[in-house]
């Protein structure tokens, strides 16, 4: 007798069940959860931040006031960015999170979006401006089995890419063809591109055609010029402490 993995579905991905005589077909759990799990590969997102959500992003640990109102205003934009995505990705609108501070949060809040929007079945790919940067170098390999032009379109096509980090790579001539190579395709495709950088739009060291196209399909939101990097180590320090007072009580 065979064994299925899903005695449901009976490893189909699919659950049959008969309506006034007619036959109906719904997906299965097991199926949707291996889908998002597929999805969740492909997206790449760093395996820190596998958990964030928006409803996760915890602005508490910003310690000026002005930076706890700035974030909770970010936090708010992209609330009803994400409210309203459905609209915002048929225009291909997506964002440019800046702020020169580093360990601000934007990295955090772009894994946050990612997976919100994985969760939702979209294709997300998740991405170093570094990291493109060398995959393309790679392409010039000839042992490699992907071309440059492959890998482009791979960048151009996705249903939503997000670049971190944009703009902290070396700004050479030909870094900068690529870069517009990809956004220009993104943007005649309508396809969204989320953005976090160092950099306002301003001081961007590309040329006006990449800050254009960015400028015109993006939401730019800003970013307290605050790190938070220590003091979310040291609440993670103070939860853990208190788990084993809490487990030596008991």
């Amino acid at each position: 007798m065979k064994v299925f993995n899903c005695p449901a579905c009976r490893d189909t991905g699919w659950i049959k069940s008969i309506k006034n005589g007619r036959e109906y077909f719904s997906e299965c759990q097991c199926r949707k959860k291996e889908m998002n799990q597929r999805r969740l590969a492909f997206a790449n997102i760093p395996a820190a931040f596998y958990s964030m959500r928006l409803n996760t992003f915890n602005t508490s640990v910003y310690k000026s006031e002005h930076s706890r109102i700035m974030i909770q205003l970010a936090c708010k934009c992209i609330a009803e960015y994400l409210h309203d995505f459905d609209q915002e990705y048929r225009q291909g609108r997506g964002l440019y999170l800046f702020s020169e501070a580093k360990g601000s949060g934007k990295t955090r809040m772009a894994a946050s979006i990612a997976n919100e929007l994985v969760d939702r079945g979209y294709q997300v790919k998740f991405a170093l401006s570094a990291e493109i940067i060398q995959e393309i170098k790679r392409t010039w390999d000839r042992e490699n089995n992907l071309s440059e032009s492959s890998l482009l379109d791979q960048l151009q096509e996705t249903e939503i890419l997000i670049i971190d980090d944009f703009g902290t790579e070396q700004a050479a001539a030909w870094i900068n063809e690529k870069f517009y190579q990809i956004i220009n395709g993104r943007y005649v495709d309508r396809k969204v591109t989320i953005f976090t950088s160092n950099y306002s739009l301003m001081r961007l060291r590309y040329d006006d055609r990449i800050t254009s196209r960015i400028e015109e399909v993006s939401y730019i939101i800003g970013f307290p010029e605050e790190s938070v990097r220590e003091q979310i180590a040291f609440e993670k320090n103070k939860e853990m402490l208190a788990k084993v007072e809490r487990s030596s009580k008991g």
